[in-house]
Formats: C-alpha cells, sequence, structure tokens
C-alpha cells in the first residue's frame, strides 16, 4: 500500500509567489518550492505546511514503508475555479503515483472546502492542520470573519447601510452642506430600517427591475415617474425655502405641508396618466381604473390644502388663544367641499366601472368565442 503526502496551497501562493508550476511531486522539488517561497514569504502559513509534510514523509520513509510526496496549488480565486484545479490536479498525482491512501497536511484554514474534494477521489488516513503557535487562534479568528462576511446576507445587513450612510454623507460635502448631512443620514438610515422591518426588499426589486425594463420596452410611465419625482423635488425646495424657521416647530410642518402637498398631486396624476398610457399601449386594456386616481389626488389636495391653512392660522397666537375664524373662511370652506366632491366624483365613477366593465369584458369574450366557432 503506497501513502501520498499531500500538501494543498488553495490560493496557490507558490504559482504567484515563485513561479513554480504544480502539482509539485517529488521530495527534492516540494524541499526547493518550499525554500524558494520561505524566501519569497517567510510569514506565508504554506511554508510552515510544506515543511511539515515534508518531515511526515520522511518519518514514513524512515518506517521503510512506500511513500510519496506532493503538493498541488488552486487559484488566488478561491472558490469554483481554484477547486476545479485542485482537483484536476488531485486526479493527476494519484495517476502518476499510484497512491492508495493520503495522509492531509494544511494550514488549517480552510479544511472544509478541501477534505470534500480528496475524499470523492482517494481514502484519507490522516489529517495534519500546521498552524504557527502564536497565531493559531488570530488565524482562525480571521478566516471565520472572512467567511461571514463573504455572506450575501451579511453584506445586504451590513454593508448597505454603511454604502448609504458614506453616499449621502460624501453627497452633502460635495454641495457644501454638511451640516445638514447629519439629518439626511439619520433619515437614510430610517427609511432603510423601515424597509427591513416592513419587508419591502421584494417589492423594492420588482420596482427596479420594472424600471430597467422600461428603457428597454419603451414604457412611458418611466419617463412620468421621473417628472414626477424632478416635480415633488422642486416643491420640496420652495417650500422649504419658504417656510419660516423662526416660528415654532408646529407651525414650521403644517407651513411646509401647505406649501408641498400640490407637488405631490400634481406629481401623482402625472404618473398615474403614464401607467394608464402604457396599460393602454403594451398591454392592450382599457386602463379605467386609472380615471378614479386623478380625482383621489385632488380630493386629497384640496382638503390638505385647506386643513392645514386652517390650522396653521388658528395655531399663530398658540398657546395663548386658538382662532377658530378660519375654520368659517370661505377659503377653508370652498377648498373643502371642492375636495368633498372631488372625492364624491371618484366614488361614482368606480361604481360606474364596477357595473360597466364586466360587461364590456362579457362582450369581447362571446365575441372570441363566436369567432373560433366561424
Amino acid at each position: 500500500m503506497k501513502t501520498l503526502v499531500l500538501n494543498v496551497d488553495r490560493d496557490d501562493d507558490f504559482g504567484r509567489k515563485t513561479k513554480i508550476k504544480s502539482p509539485i511531486i517529488g521530495i527534492k522539488d516540494n524541499i526547493d518550492a518550499a525554500n524558494k517561497l520561505g524566501q519569497a514569504d517567510p510569514e506565508d502559513s504554506d511554508v510552515n505546511a510544506t515543511f511539515a509534510a515534508i518531515s511526515t514523509y520522511k518519518k514514513i520513509k524512515d518506517e521503510k514503508k512506500d511513500v510519496e510526496i506532493a503538493t498541488i496549488c488552486g487559484n488566488i480565486s478561491v472558490g469554483f475555479k481554484s477547486d476545479e484545479i485542485l482537483a484536476e490536479q488531485l486526479e493527476s498525482v494519484i495517476e502518476k503515483t499510484g497512491v492508495d491512501n493520503v495522509i492531509l497536511i494544511t494550514d488549517g484554514a480552510e479544511d472544509e472546502y478541501i477534505l470534500p474534494i480528496i475524499q470523492s477521489r482517494i481514502k484519507i488516513t490522516s489529517v495534519n492542520r500546521v498552524s504557527v503557535k502564536q497565531s493559531k487562534e488570530l488565524e482562525d479568528t480571521y478566516y471565520r470573519i472572512l467567511k461571514i462576511l463573504d455572506d450575501e446576507k451579511v453584506q445586504k445587513q451590513f454593508f448597505l447601510p454603511i454604502a448609504l450612510v458614506l453616499i449621502v454623507w460624501a453627497f452633502f460635502v460635495l454641495l457644501n452642506i454638511a451640516a445638514s448631512g447629519f439629518g439626511a443620514i439619520l433619515l437614510t438610515l430610517g427609511l432603510y430600517l423601515l424597509v427591513r422591518v416592513f419587508r419591502w426588499e421584494r417589492k423594492l426589486e420588482i420596482v427596479w427591475d420594472d424600471f430597467k425594463s422600461g428603457f428597454l420596452t419603451g414604457k412611458l410611465s418611466i419617463y412620468t415617474y421621473v417628472v414626477a419625482l424632478v416635480v415633488i423635488i422642486a416643491f420640496v425646495f420652495v417650500a422649504y425655502y419658504n417656510t419660516d424657521f423662526e416660528e415654532p416647530q408646529l407651525l414650521q410642518v403644517l407651513s411646509f405641508i401647505n406649501k408641498i402637498i400640490w407637488g405631490f398631486v400634481i406629481a401623482g396624476i402625472i404618473a398615474v396618466f403614464g401607467r394608464a398610457v402604457d396599460i393602454h399601449v403594451k398591454d392592450q386594456k382599457k386602463p379605467l381604473n386609472y380615471w378614479i386616481a386623478p380625482f383621489s389626488f385632488l380630493a386629497s389636495g384640496f382638503i390638505v390644502f385647506a386643513v392645514s391653512g386652517a390650522l396653521y392660522s388658528a395655531l399663530r397666537n398658540w398657546p395663548d388663544s386658538f382662532n377658530v375664524v378660519p375654520f368659517y373662511s370661505i377659503n377653508f370652506i370652498g377648498f373643502t367641499i371642492a375636495g368633498i366632491m372631488m372625492g364624491l366624483i371618484g366614488a361614482i365613477i368606480y361604481r360606474y366601472i364596477k357595473e360597466v366593465h364586466p360587461v364590456e369584458e362579457n362582450e369581447i369574450e362571446k365575441k372570441a368565442n363566436t369567432a373560433k366557432d366561424n
């Protein structure tokens, strides 16, 4: 029975640092390779593993047993490519040496990846893990951390918020408004945590995929969404610069809402228009339900505008007094009635669509069936 003392260099330090081609078979070639790698990088753990393999080979040789030694190397791109190369080299070594079993020598860092590759091709009788005594715990911790950070879930949970914070901070620094960057970072992290808590990741992924495909298929909604976003941003800046920040915070919020609400209404109508056109042109369907959305946006806009404006005027002298006169003004009553009327019109249209639309679909289906029968 012939034994192979096998040393494994998964990331190909021998090839990269000494230009030695693998597999390295034979005691003389392995000693030369270990010396060259030790001179090139004395701190490399593969040097210790190779000398451990040489020492093991000599002990078995002294016992008058049939033994061979070999070193196989993978690739710097540790993973599938590296393991594929290791498997090919192992099969080549087994064929050339005619061995029956293996004593595996490793640096102890990635045994769990290497063992299945070897076990699927030859019997392993022993495993010798070699580490520099002073750095064994540190090395094990290092590879554990690398393995954890290589997990896609950990990357999304750990690196994504850090990346978002860095991007937002850099953006505000470039705009020379770093003082506002901290607030923007808190807002970004808050939105990220909100997405995580409500598990909206999949929905956002669908929206992003739809956005990308829209440019390839020529969907109008993609452009109307962009225009809607620009409108909202423009209204945010206008509302921000027209808000008196010397007033109490509640009045600031009411004033900001009063000035920004029509931006959301306009943006919503634009976005709905683009979506309705896509459904009609691309999907060959009648977007009847989308007739309701503009009325809903307008109803919300009129009511929020009226309430926020009246509350702002009523609380001007708070806490000394609360002025109810703004709630009897023509503006408040007019905008409120307009909002209610818009909502009522939307409800009537929705009821009409619910009653008429199924009838139209049934007629279309009947015509299609008649055409097939003819």
